[in-house]
């Protein structure tokens, strides 16, 4: 018995200008590391930009606020490129631009918290508190920048 068979095709296209957002990035440990660097770097730029307004600043103070800025701008700009793209969380971290990134920021952010920290120590006034708070949250923050640079390290060796 022979059947007829009729097979229609049709070809939709839409242009939609809907923004999508990678929300499962956050759920990662890369991405869970990155928040918490941005959230670290606003903290600690906000209290040294603070101090910057009431008190006279050294070069401790300076080197601090110059580092911490540029990584939080870094860190911002590379976790909103992750949530805004879906294929930018599968080919960023395949390079080696997040092990350079992480390992140098991990770096800098330590010798800048060591630095401020020394400073505050030998200063000791009751003005510095909020600064020896910074300089504790920069610690953690190149902590942060460790685990980042293991992450990495990690996952380009993998390629």
């Amino acid at each position: 018995m022979s059947h007829s068979v009729t097979i229609r095709t049709q070809t939709v296209t839409t242009n939609s200008t809907a923004i999508v957002i990678n929300t499962g990035y956050l759920k990662t440990w890369s991405g869970i590391l990155k928040f918490l660097q941005l959230a670290l770097g606003i903290v600690c730029v906000g209290i040294v930009g603070d101090h910057f307004d009431n008190y006279r600043h050294t070069t401790a103070d300076v080197f601090f606020l110059l580092i911490t800025t540029t990584f939080m701008i870094g860190t911002s700009i590379l976790l909103l490129s992750y949530l805004s793209s879906l294929s930018t969380s599968s080919i960023i971290p395949k390079t080696i631009y997040e092990l350079f990134y992480h390992s140098i920021a991990f770096g800098l952010v330590l010798s800048a918290a060591l630095t401020l920290l020394v400073q505050v120590n030998k200063t000791s006034n009751a003005k510095y508190e909020l600064l020896l708070a910074a300089a504790i949250c920069g610690l953690v923050n190149s902590a942060l920048y460790l685990l980042s640079t293991i992450i990495a390290l990690r996952t380009y060796r993998t390629i």
